[in-house]
Protein backbone atom coordinates (compact mmCIF):
# COMPACT_ATOMS: atom_id res chain seq x y z
CA UNK A 1 0.00 0.00 0.00
CA UNK A 2 1.50 3.77 -0.77
CA UNK A 3 0.62 6.92 0.41
CA UNK A 4 0.27 9.78 -1.17
CA UNK A 5 -0.47 13.27 -0.35
CA UNK A 6 -0.46 16.51 -2.55
CA UNK A 7 -1.38 20.22 -2.31
CA UNK A 8 -4.17 21.74 -3.42
CA UNK A 9 -5.47 25.28 -3.61
CA UNK A 10 -9.43 26.02 -4.09
CA UNK A 11 -10.15 29.58 -5.17
CA UNK A 12 -13.19 31.33 -2.96
CA UNK A 13 -15.93 32.95 -4.87
CA UNK A 14 -15.27 35.78 -2.47
CA UNK A 15 -13.07 36.71 0.41
CA UNK A 16 -14.12 34.96 3.79
CA UNK A 17 -13.22 36.52 7.20
CA UNK A 18 -14.10 35.42 10.63
CA UNK A 19 -12.95 37.42 14.00
CA UNK A 20 -9.46 36.08 13.52
CA UNK A 21 -8.80 37.09 9.96
CA UNK A 22 -9.73 36.43 6.36
CA UNK A 23 -8.89 34.09 3.70
CA UNK A 24 -9.39 34.37 -0.50
CA UNK A 25 -8.56 30.68 -1.08
CA UNK A 26 -8.64 27.01 0.46
CA UNK A 27 -5.31 25.50 0.97
CA UNK A 28 -5.43 21.70 1.41
CA UNK A 29 -4.21 18.26 1.73
CA UNK A 30 -5.48 15.34 -0.33
CA UNK A 31 -4.36 12.25 0.40
CA UNK A 32 -4.76 8.94 -2.00
CA UNK A 33 -4.08 5.56 -0.29
CA UNK A 34 -3.46 3.19 -2.84
CA UNK A 35 -3.26 -0.85 -2.49
CA UNK A 36 -3.79 -3.26 -5.22
CA UNK A 37 -4.41 -0.33 -8.01
CA UNK A 38 -7.17 0.62 -6.00
CA UNK A 39 -7.08 4.15 -4.52
CA UNK A 40 -8.79 5.33 -1.61
CA UNK A 41 -9.47 9.56 -1.36
CA UNK A 42 -9.34 12.10 1.55
CA UNK A 43 -9.15 15.66 2.25
CA UNK A 44 -8.48 17.23 5.20
CA UNK A 45 -7.43 21.21 5.82
CA UNK A 46 -4.87 22.16 8.39
CA UNK A 47 -5.89 24.92 10.53
CA UNK A 48 -3.71 27.53 12.27
CA UNK A 49 -5.87 27.82 15.81
CA UNK A 50 -4.75 24.16 16.08
CA UNK A 51 -0.77 24.57 15.37
CA UNK A 52 -1.34 23.04 12.44
CA UNK A 53 0.29 23.57 9.06
CA UNK A 54 0.37 22.18 5.24
CA UNK A 55 3.79 21.04 6.23
CA UNK A 56 3.22 19.71 9.93
CA UNK A 57 0.43 17.90 8.82
CA UNK A 58 2.50 16.03 6.10
CA UNK A 59 5.18 15.19 8.07
CA UNK A 60 2.57 13.42 10.80
CA UNK A 61 1.41 11.54 7.31
CA UNK A 62 5.10 10.30 6.71
CA UNK A 63 5.42 8.51 9.67
CA UNK A 64 2.64 6.03 9.06
CA UNK A 65 3.74 2.65 8.03
CA UNK A 66 2.89 1.71 4.13
CA UNK A 67 0.38 -0.89 5.39
CA UNK A 68 -1.67 1.00 8.17
CA UNK A 69 -5.15 -0.02 8.85
CA UNK A 70 -8.38 1.79 10.18
CA UNK A 71 -7.96 0.50 13.55
CA UNK A 72 -4.53 1.17 14.64
CA UNK A 73 -4.20 4.89 12.57
CA UNK A 74 -6.38 5.97 15.63
CA UNK A 75 -3.58 5.10 17.95
CA UNK A 76 -0.59 6.21 15.40
CA UNK A 77 -2.04 9.63 14.88
CA UNK A 78 -3.95 12.15 17.54
CA UNK A 79 -7.10 14.02 16.14
CA UNK A 80 -6.92 16.27 13.71
CA UNK A 81 -6.11 17.02 9.94
CA UNK A 82 -3.51 14.47 9.12
CA UNK A 83 -5.51 11.42 10.87
CA UNK A 84 -8.77 12.89 8.87
CA UNK A 85 -7.21 12.68 5.78
CA UNK A 86 -5.67 9.06 6.14
CA UNK A 87 -8.95 7.88 7.64
CA UNK A 88 -11.33 8.93 5.27
CA UNK A 89 -9.28 7.55 2.29
CA UNK A 90 -8.96 4.29 4.39
CA UNK A 91 -12.82 4.37 4.10
CA UNK A 92 -12.73 5.14 0.79
CA UNK A 93 -10.74 2.45 -0.28
CA UNK A 94 -12.51 -0.45 1.79
CA UNK A 95 -15.85 1.17 0.04
CA UNK A 96 -14.18 0.24 -3.71
CA UNK A 97 -12.27 -2.69 -2.46
CA UNK A 98 -15.61 -4.29 -1.38
CA UNK A 99 -17.80 -2.59 -4.14
CA UNK A 100 -20.08 -1.16 -1.12
CA UNK A 101 -21.05 2.04 -0.19
CA UNK A 102 -19.14 3.58 3.35
CA UNK A 103 -22.33 3.76 4.92
CA UNK A 104 -22.72 0.11 4.65
CA UNK A 105 -19.48 -0.78 5.91
CA UNK A 106 -20.41 1.68 8.87
CA UNK A 107 -23.95 0.15 9.52
CA UNK A 108 -25.70 3.15 8.84
CA UNK A 109 -28.92 3.69 6.98
CA UNK A 110 -28.21 4.98 3.53
CA UNK A 111 -27.93 8.87 3.90
CA UNK A 112 -30.07 11.52 2.27
CA UNK A 113 -29.85 15.42 1.57
CA UNK A 114 -29.34 17.69 4.54
CA UNK A 115 -30.19 21.12 4.64
CA UNK A 116 -27.29 23.21 4.93
CA UNK A 117 -26.28 26.25 6.65
CA UNK A 118 -25.12 28.98 4.04
CA UNK A 119 -22.12 31.10 5.74
CA UNK A 120 -22.22 34.98 5.67
CA UNK A 121 -18.47 36.33 6.66
CA UNK A 122 -17.91 38.71 9.09
CA UNK A 123 -18.22 42.29 7.28
CA UNK A 124 -19.24 46.30 7.81
CA UNK A 125 -23.12 45.80 8.84
CA UNK A 126 -24.52 47.24 5.31
CA UNK A 127 -22.64 44.52 3.33
CA UNK A 128 -23.85 41.74 5.72
CA UNK A 129 -27.28 43.19 5.41
CA UNK A 130 -26.57 43.12 1.33
CA UNK A 131 -24.94 39.46 1.53
CA UNK A 132 -28.35 38.24 3.67
CA UNK A 133 -30.66 39.83 0.59
CA UNK A 134 -28.69 37.79 -1.76
CA UNK A 135 -28.87 34.67 -0.28
CA UNK A 136 -32.51 35.56 1.97
CA UNK A 137 -33.78 32.23 -0.23
CA UNK A 138 -31.68 30.26 1.91
CA UNK A 139 -33.21 28.43 4.64
CA UNK A 140 -30.50 28.78 6.88
CA UNK A 141 -27.70 31.51 7.00
CA UNK A 142 -24.96 31.25 9.66
CA UNK A 143 -23.36 34.33 10.73
CA UNK A 144 -19.33 35.07 11.41
CA UNK A 145 -19.54 37.43 14.45
CA UNK A 146 -16.97 37.73 17.49
CA UNK A 147 -16.76 41.12 18.08
CA UNK A 148 -17.76 43.79 20.95
CA UNK A 149 -19.30 45.61 18.24
CA UNK A 150 -21.84 42.80 16.88
CA UNK A 151 -25.69 43.72 17.40
CA UNK A 152 -25.75 46.19 14.45
CA UNK A 153 -24.58 43.07 12.26
CA UNK A 154 -27.20 41.17 13.85
CA UNK A 155 -30.14 43.61 13.20
CA UNK A 156 -28.77 44.10 9.67
CA UNK A 157 -28.72 40.52 8.40
CA UNK A 158 -32.29 39.58 10.16
CA UNK A 159 -33.56 43.16 7.79
CA UNK A 160 -32.08 41.66 5.12
CA UNK A 161 -32.97 37.94 5.68
CA UNK A 162 -36.40 38.11 7.47
CA UNK A 163 -37.56 34.83 7.26
CA UNK A 164 -34.30 32.59 7.15
CA UNK A 165 -33.62 30.57 10.69
CA UNK A 166 -30.06 32.05 11.50
CA UNK A 167 -26.82 30.68 13.63
CA UNK A 168 -24.09 32.72 14.62
CA UNK A 169 -20.73 31.64 14.92
CA UNK A 170 -18.61 34.19 17.77
CA UNK A 171 -15.67 31.98 16.79
CA UNK A 172 -14.17 32.58 20.50
CA UNK A 173 -14.79 36.36 20.00
CA UNK A 174 -17.14 37.05 23.07
CA UNK A 175 -16.41 37.67 26.75
CA UNK A 176 -18.60 36.64 29.10
CA UNK A 177 -19.86 39.93 29.56
CA UNK A 178 -20.53 40.64 25.78
CA UNK A 179 -22.62 37.49 25.47
CA UNK A 180 -24.48 37.99 28.27
CA UNK A 181 -25.65 41.44 27.38
CA UNK A 182 -26.31 40.06 23.69
CA UNK A 183 -28.13 36.63 24.78
CA UNK A 184 -31.47 38.43 25.47
CA UNK A 185 -31.75 40.27 21.78
CA UNK A 186 -30.42 36.86 20.19
CA UNK A 187 -33.67 35.23 21.55
CA UNK A 188 -35.75 38.70 20.40
CA UNK A 189 -33.77 38.48 17.07
CA UNK A 190 -35.30 34.43 16.21
CA UNK A 191 -31.37 33.03 16.63
CA UNK A 192 -31.53 29.63 16.52
CA UNK A 193 -28.21 28.75 18.07
CA UNK A 194 -24.62 30.13 19.14
CA UNK A 195 -21.80 28.70 18.51
CA UNK A 196 -18.74 28.86 20.65
CA UNK A 197 -19.40 32.48 22.07
CA UNK A 198 -16.07 32.30 24.34
CA UNK A 199 -12.37 31.42 23.88
CA UNK A 200 -12.09 27.43 24.68
CA UNK A 201 -10.02 28.27 27.48
CA UNK A 202 -12.46 30.15 29.15
CA UNK A 203 -15.68 28.61 29.32
CA UNK A 204 -16.45 27.70 32.47
CA UNK A 205 -17.96 31.19 32.65
CA UNK A 206 -21.39 29.57 30.97
CA UNK A 207 -21.71 27.27 33.59
CA UNK A 208 -24.80 28.47 35.35
CA UNK A 209 -25.09 31.52 33.19
CA UNK A 210 -28.41 31.87 31.38
CA UNK A 211 -29.05 30.77 27.72
CA UNK A 212 -31.75 31.78 26.44
CA UNK A 213 -30.21 30.24 22.69
CA UNK A 214 -28.95 27.08 22.91
CA UNK A 215 -25.18 26.92 22.88
CA UNK A 216 -22.94 24.96 20.66
CA UNK A 217 -19.45 23.74 21.35
CA UNK A 218 -16.53 23.89 18.47
CA UNK A 219 -13.51 24.92 19.41
CA UNK A 220 -13.83 22.96 23.01
CA UNK A 221 -14.85 19.78 21.06
CA UNK A 222 -12.69 18.18 19.05
CA UNK A 223 -13.24 13.91 19.87
CA UNK A 224 -15.10 11.62 23.08
CA UNK A 225 -12.10 12.82 25.12
CA UNK A 226 -13.14 16.48 25.24
CA UNK A 227 -17.04 15.40 26.66
CA UNK A 228 -16.39 15.35 30.40
CA UNK A 229 -15.12 19.24 30.69
CA UNK A 230 -18.45 20.61 28.34
CA UNK A 231 -21.09 19.58 31.19
CA UNK A 232 -23.00 22.51 32.41
CA UNK A 233 -21.40 24.73 29.24
CA UNK A 234 -23.18 23.77 26.00
CA UNK A 235 -26.33 22.28 24.36
CA UNK A 236 -24.81 20.79 21.02
CA UNK A 237 -21.82 20.06 20.02
CA UNK A 238 -19.93 20.67 16.55
CA UNK A 239 -18.43 17.64 15.20
CA UNK A 240 -15.95 18.61 12.43
CA UNK A 241 -13.99 15.53 10.80
CA UNK A 242 -10.84 17.67 11.06
CA UNK A 243 -11.04 18.04 14.83
CA UNK A 244 -11.85 14.03 15.41
CA UNK A 245 -9.46 13.15 13.36
CA UNK A 246 -11.61 11.21 10.52
CA UNK A 247 -14.97 9.64 10.39
CA UNK A 248 -14.03 6.49 12.70
CA UNK A 249 -14.08 9.18 15.80
CA UNK A 250 -16.62 11.37 14.67
CA UNK A 251 -18.81 8.07 14.64
CA UNK A 252 -17.93 7.80 18.28
CA UNK A 253 -18.12 11.03 19.35
CA UNK A 254 -22.04 11.41 17.51
CA UNK A 255 -23.10 8.06 19.24
CA UNK A 256 -21.24 9.37 22.92
CA UNK A 257 -22.85 12.75 22.76
CA UNK A 258 -25.97 11.77 22.21
CA UNK A 259 -26.16 9.38 24.87
CA UNK A 260 -25.33 12.25 27.42
CA UNK A 261 -28.26 14.46 25.87
CA UNK A 262 -26.01 17.21 23.42
CA UNK A 263 -27.92 17.91 20.52
CA UNK A 264 -25.77 17.41 17.37
CA UNK A 265 -24.62 19.87 14.27
CA UNK A 266 -22.06 19.13 11.94
CA UNK A 267 -20.11 21.47 10.76
CA UNK A 268 -16.62 22.14 8.55
CA UNK A 269 -13.51 23.81 7.38
CA UNK A 270 -13.42 25.66 4.09
CA UNK A 271 -12.65 22.92 2.04
CA UNK A 272 -13.88 21.08 -1.20
CA UNK A 273 -16.54 18.86 -2.06
CA UNK A 274 -14.70 15.60 -1.02
CA UNK A 275 -14.05 17.20 2.44
CA UNK A 276 -17.84 17.46 2.75
CA UNK A 277 -18.50 13.89 1.39
CA UNK A 278 -17.74 11.96 4.69
CA UNK A 279 -19.40 14.57 6.75
CA UNK A 280 -22.74 14.10 4.98
CA UNK A 281 -23.03 10.35 6.08
CA UNK A 282 -22.47 12.25 9.73
CA UNK A 283 -24.64 14.73 9.45
CA UNK A 284 -27.73 12.51 8.73
CA UNK A 285 -30.33 13.40 11.55
CA UNK A 286 -28.41 16.28 13.07
CA UNK A 287 -30.00 19.00 14.62
CA UNK A 288 -27.86 21.79 12.27
CA UNK A 289 -25.84 21.12 8.98
CA UNK A 290 -22.97 23.35 8.25
CA UNK A 291 -21.32 21.90 5.36
CA UNK A 292 -21.39 24.63 2.65
CA UNK A 293 -17.98 24.58 2.19
CA UNK A 294 -18.21 23.94 -1.66
CA UNK A 295 -20.90 26.97 -1.97
CA UNK A 296 -18.27 29.44 -0.94
CA UNK A 297 -15.56 28.03 -3.52
CA UNK A 298 -15.14 29.80 -7.07
CA UNK A 299 -13.99 25.82 -8.33
CA UNK A 300 -14.28 22.52 -6.95
CA UNK A 301 -13.60 19.01 -7.63
CA UNK A 302 -14.26 17.41 -11.16
CA UNK A 303 -17.32 15.18 -9.41
CA UNK A 304 -18.99 18.07 -6.86
CA UNK A 305 -21.50 17.24 -4.34
CA UNK A 306 -25.02 18.14 -5.30
CA UNK A 307 -26.88 20.87 -3.58
CA UNK A 308 -30.23 21.94 -4.24
CA UNK A 309 -33.32 22.80 -2.07
CA UNK A 310 -33.33 19.52 -0.36
CA UNK A 311 -30.57 20.26 0.89
CA UNK A 312 -26.65 18.90 0.24
CA UNK A 313 -26.69 15.36 -1.08
CA UNK A 314 -24.51 12.29 -0.20
CA UNK A 315 -21.82 12.03 -2.36
CA UNK A 316 -21.60 10.10 -5.76
CA UNK A 317 -18.85 6.96 -6.23
CA UNK A 318 -17.11 9.11 -8.12
CA UNK A 319 -16.30 11.34 -5.68
CA UNK A 320 -15.95 9.36 -1.87
CA UNK A 321 -17.40 6.46 -0.58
Amino acid sequence: MTIDVTRDVFRLAEAFTISRGSRTEARVLTVQVTRAGVTGWGECVPYARYDETLESVEAEIATLPDDVGRAALQDLLPPGAARNAVDCALWDLQAKQTGQRVWDLAGEPAPGPEITAFTLSLDAPDRMEAAARRHAQRPLLKIKLGTPDDMPRLEAVRRGAPDARIIIDANEGWSAEVYADLAPHLLRLGVALVEQPLPAGEDEALIGMDRPVPVCADESCHDRASLPAMKGKYDLVNIKLDKTGGLTEALALRAAARDEGYGIMVGCMVGSSLAMAPAVLLAQGAAFTDLDGPLLLAEDRAVPLGFDAAGVHPPDRALWG
